[in-house]
């Protein structure tokens, strides 16, 4: 395998994982508990992985609530469902979150308590010159490892890891897949066997039980992102907190 294909993948699974576990399920959803320097620990963590696609966490875990009480009406930050197609989506989402960034809309206490902020690094990290600069060193990584023009088509993907990766779920696990639970809402699981999205992959299973840490419910479903946490649990970097049954 190319060395650049190497760097894709590893680039592609490590940023995931901080977006499931840090932002998902510990800044959105309180799922876990941890010290304030393993938290700051983690918010380098996704700065360093996510580079120039890097979210504020605060902003990450309002939009998210947002979605939960809103899920397919018109207030969703990011529902498919009033936009035509991934990439009108895809921009949706950018102005929403640019909306709850800039402060230009009222947002509830209820969506911002317990979120965690750490407002010094969003002013290092969440600006263009930032973004700039990642950009510039994904694009020395590029020249450096690949050895064909064509993989230079995959830089994209690469700036841009988390918002393809909030994409893909956002799009295509309310439109395409299977349920294990009939809802109000539209979300499915997108695949049976997650391995590529870390666990998110199953979307209906977490809009049924978003107190759970581990989104996987029946005996095939796999969820990487909650296996690790068990571990950082159980090195005690992490505290999980009790799970909700499953119907």
């Amino acid at each position: 395998m190319a060395p650049i294909f190497i760097f894709i993948i590893l680039h592609w699974y490590v940023s995931l994982f901080f977006q499931s576990f840090f932002y998902h399920r510990y800044a959105a959803h309180n799922l876990c508990s941890m010290s304030r320097g393993w938290e700051k620990f983690f918010h380098l963590c996704s700065f360093v992985t996510h580079g120039t696609s890097y979210m504020s966490t605060g902003s990450y875990g309002i939009m998210h609530r947002l979605h939960h009480a809103h899920t397919d009406e018109e207030d969703d930050p990011h529902s498919p469902h009033y936009s035509p197609n991934a990439l009108t989506l895809m921009w949706k989402t950018r102005n929403s979150y640019q909306d709850v960034v800039q402060g230009r809309i009222p947002i509830e206490e209820k969506y911002t308590k317990d979120i965690p902020a750490w407002p010094a690094l969003d002013r290092i990290a969440h600006n263009w010159i930032s973004r700039v600069v990642w950009a510039l060193i994904y694009v020395g990584i590029f020249v450096w490892l690949s050895t064909e023009w064509w993989h230079f088509l995959f830089l994209p993907l690469t700036i841009a890891s988390a918002a393809f990766q909030g994409l893909v779920v956002n799009w295509w696990a309310h439109k395409f897949g299977y349920e294990n639970y009939k809802m109000t809402n539209t979300s499915k699981n997108i695949i049976p066997v997650d391995l590529f999205f870390a666990g998110e992959a199953y979307h209906n299973n977490h809009h049924k039980h978003p107190g759970r840490a581990n989104n996987a419910v029946r005996w095939f479903e796999i969820d990487p992102t909650y296996q690790i946490m068990r571990v950082m649990n159980f090195l005690h970097i992490i505290r999980l907190k009790k799970m909700t049954a499953v119907d």
